[in-house]
């Protein structure tokens, strides 16, 4: 008798600025999550914040925006479906999603979830924390000074200190939203007013001359932690660096992979990149932006707790060159959170309680959930 599949809920879309960069991933994931393994739920949160399930198209609240009685029932009635999954593939880029915001809604609700947990999403999406846990891992970090609420300018020293160029980031953003590369300080506060379009904390940041070069961290079912094969990113004429448009509509950008680095360079970033995902407590991926400053010497610019998803961003183009594609590195991505869902965790007192697992729910060909032992269909 095969086996039941697995009926997994893809979550996607949500209400950051890139809400058309996870509809990308989800679409791929969608794709590529095999059908005779997979009974896949597709659940979108559009730009409002309702959430809808299903392939159906989604409303249009653009004459009327929905009140929060709306939003708050769409969620329930979400949620409902998804107590009756067996795994929630979260891809949601950005604030109110890759933050933590999800994952501790699915931790508190017990739905086994792909990926990073809630400490971890939150101090990935912090470029300050994030640069704090990376420092006390004894890894090298970009020098920063951090802006908060009520402060829009630096001291002479720290301008002294940090030299030009910088980069003035939003501290928890991403895909370049909100960069902006500082010349000369005469360009700072129109580059702290566009940061302070995506976050009012704001990190101005050193600029590291030299090769990016990128890594992609997974864990697998077993326990392992393994670090695949660096890319490099090539940026075509016309860009200062790596912003939004040169990752995903300048068709130029080139990614070398493996990239062309000494072997002992590979493994020493490879080194890293494992450390990185342990400093950060992460689960299931990360990916780990470097610099080799002057060429040679490794330099963490950015983590990336749930990285883009599409087939051709980097993250799964670097397992597919090591020999894991698309499809398989989805299988190892589920299982992995249903290994863990399977052991043990903290209960009252801190004693170790067992999390309930009852195996996949059984589902027939018209895609229909039947209750596997000791769990409920959805409805």
């Amino acid at each position: 008798m095969a086996e039941p599949r697995i009926r997994i809920a893809v979550v996607f879309g949500g209400r950051s600025g890139e809400h058309e960069v996870s509809r990308l991933s989800a679409a791929s994931a969608l794709e590529h999550l095999r059908p005779e393994r997979y009974h896949a739920v597709p659940v979108q949160i559009l730009p409002s914040g309702v959430w809808t399930v299903g392939r159906n198209e989604a409303p249009d609240w653009s004459a009327a925006p929905p009140g929060t009685g709306v939003v708050t029932a769409s969620m329930a009635a979400a949620l409902a479906v998804l107590r009756g999954v067996d795994v929630v593939l979260p891809l949601l880029h950005g604030p109110y999603g890759e933050d933590g915001t999800i994952q501790s809604l699915l931790a508190r609700t017990g739905i086994p979830y792909v990926g990073n947990g809630t400490l971890a999403s939150a101090a990935g999406m912090d470029k300050e924390f994030t640069k704090k846990l990376l420092v006390a891992a004894g890894l090298p970090v970009a020098d920063s000074v951090v802006l908060r609420a009520g402060r829009d300018s630096l001291t002479a020293a720290e301008r002294d200190r940090l030299g030009l160029p910088v980069f003035v980031k939003p501290s928890r953003a991403g895909s370049s939203l909100g960069v902006s590369r500082v010349d000369s300080w005469d360009e700072f506060p129109a580059a702290l007013a566009h940061a302070r379009d995506s976050d009012v904390k704001v990190l101005v940041e050193e600029a590291v001359q030299g090769r990016e070069v990128d890594l992609g961290v997974l864990e697998f079912p077993d326990g392992r932690v393994q670090a695949g094969p660096p890319l490099e990113i090539r940026v075509p004429a016309g860009h200062e660096f790596f912003d939004f448009e040169a990752k995903y509509t300048d068709h130029a950008t080139v990614f070398d992979i493996p990239a062309r680095l000494p072997a002992e360079l590979t493994a020493t970033l490879q080194e890293h990149a494992v450390r990185a995902f342990r400093a950060l407590g992460c689960a299931g991926l990360l990916r780990v932006d470097f610099f080799l400053r002057d060429g040679v010497t490794p330099v963490v610019n950015e983590v990336n707790t749930l990285p883009g998803f599409t087939a051709h961003s980097q993250y799964p183009q670097m397992w597919a060159a090591a020999g894991l594609p698309y499809a398989d590195l989805l299988d190892v991505l589920v299982d992995t959170a249903l290994h863990g869902a399977r052991r043990a965790t903290v209960g009252p007192g801190g004693r170790p309680a067992a999390m309930p697992w009852h195996g996949p729910r059984a589902v027939d060909p018209a895609g229909t959930a039947a209750a596997g032992p000791g769990g409920s269909g959805p409805t």
